[in-house]
């Protein structure tokens, strides 16, 4: 049910004059939501240029460190990746009919697709939380612990024996051209040009990357779905309608911005160099 002010004229015709939820600093419905429309995409663009650093950064260590970011891509489970994944994607589809549950207004529906995209969010972290325990506890966490073992010997280098001078970035751009070229390989593995050292101290920095990235993605989950429960509890309560949904359209945008975020991610950090 509409929540507008209906009044009659003094020929009885009976016209929305004041939706409750439209602020007085605003003339109608329809610039209050085109405020808020513009507000959230420049929030959204500040975010993507957040996101966008992180990117770049991860892109230019992989060029330096092509063979370190191959191995400790491969420690990553891409089950549980791929997992994330369709959970991610259903909920943006949840989400979605939640947003058009509120424009045909339909309380109870949106209620429970916002409930159901908090469910899919929770799964995604609780799947999370299972990754990041494994790096505790096989020392993959960046710092004073961090251990690092191949999961091939197919170092060419051995344990201990010092690289050419200058040759810590050289080796890695060559390791690439050679994988793009389709270079030689050990048992199913192309050679790497990094010694266990190395690998110990450029793994990390894959590592910092990768609590980096999906720490803070995962914060941003945390916050849509804190989000999710206001927005639900309004829903709840009848503050939406066919006229004022707002709320859960920004909420929706939020929301479908950190799943695309993910996909991002998700081919970066866990598919990065397989074949090799």
């Amino acid at each position: 049910m509409s929540n507008a002010v209906v009044h009659a004229d003094a020929h009885g015709h009976a016209h929305a004059a004041h939706h409750p939820a439209l602020q007085h600093h605003f003339d109608t419905m329809a610039q209050q939501k085109e405020a808020v429309v513009v507000g959230m995409w420049v929030f959204l663009l500040t975010e993507i240029l957040f996101f966008g650093g992180l990117f770049a950064a991860y892109m230019i260590y992989r060029m330096w460190y092509f063979d370190a970011f191959a191995e400790a891509s491969r420690s990553l489970d891409i089950s549980w990746g791929a997992l994330n994944t369709a959970v991610l994607i259903g909920s943006s589809l949840t989400m979605a009919m939640g947003v058009r549950s509120a424009q045909t207004n339909k309380r109870i529906a949106t209620v429970n697709w916002l409930i159901l995209t908090m469910v899919l969010g929770s799964v995604f972290l609780g799947v999370k939380v299972i990754e990041y325990a494994d790096k505790f506890e096989h020392h993959h966490v960046p710092g004073y612990n961090f251990q690092w073992a191949s999961a091939h010997p197919s170092t060419s280098l051995g344990a201990g024996e010092a690289p050419a001078a200058g040759a810590e970035h050289a080796a890695p751009a060559a390791e690439g051209a050679a994988a793009a070229e389709g270079g030689p390989s050990t048992a199913g593995h192309r050679q790497l040009a990094l010694n266990a050292e190395q690998l110990q101290l450029t793994t990390q920095i894959y590592f910092s990357l990768y609590f980096t990235m999906t720490g803070l993605h995962a914060l941003h989950m945390i916050i849509g779905i804190g989000i999710m429960c206001v927005i639900t509890w309004m829903s709840w309560k009848g503050k939406f309608d066919d006229h004022y949904y707002t709320p859960v359209e920004m909420a929706g945008l939020y929301w479908h911005f950190v799943d695309i975020v993910w996909i991002f991610l998700f081919p970066l950090l866990y598919l990065v160099e397989r074949h090799v």
